[in-house]
């Protein structure tokens, strides 16, 4: 089975200006994706490259991810601004001005995996592939780190796949 057969990603990212500015990249070559996981270390999921080769990067319509703990964003959930793409361009790409490893080195990040998605607190918490448990190229978890919980690391979901489905409108905790 193909990543996201069951879904529809027509109406999955939001059009907007500052997604495009800020997050879209070109769609990835073959020669790119090996390039971006050689600077990183780790192999990137085959659904995140499935879905960056849909659009590389941007702001989903839906933000937010239940949670079974408080963070310090909320009791229930956490909320994501983007997804960064598979690229160098963007300011908000996986290798880009405020990309993985700028937050890692800048703000202090685990080494634990690659950073997927900046979140509405402007650096404090933020999600990251989890390659702890599988290695630098299995298939990892994605969790929540936040920085204001002395770097709490929360699972989200055990696969990219997974944490993409069960993201929802935030309306729903409005």
């Amino acid at each position: 089975m193909s990543c996201f057969s069951d879904m529809n990603l027509a109406d999955f990212w939001k059009e907007s200006e500052y997604a495009r500015n800020k997050y879209v990249e070109d769609f990835p070559s073959e020669e790119l994706i090996n390039s971006i996981e050689e600077e990183l270390g780790y192999k990137l999921p085959t659904a995140f490259i499935a879905l960056m080769k849909q659009q590389n990067g941007g702001i989903p319509q839906y933000t937010c991810f239940p949670t079974n703990s408080p963070t310090s964003w909320a009791e229930d959930h956490i909320q994501i601004t983007g997804i960064m793409g598979i690229g160098r361009n963007r300011t908000c790409s996986l290798c880009g001005e405020l990309g993985s490893q700028f937050m890692i080195d800048e703000w202090e990040y685990p080494q634990i995996g690659v950073v997927i998605c900046n979140c509405p607190s402007a650096g404090h918490d933020l999600i990251m592939l989890d390659y702890r448990k599988c290695g630098n190229d299995g298939e990892p978890e994605v969790v929540h780190v936040d920085l204001e919980a002395d770097y709490q690391i929360t699972l989200l979901a055990k696969d990219f796949e997974s944490f993409i489905k069960g993201l929802i409108h935030r309306s729903t905790f409005d």
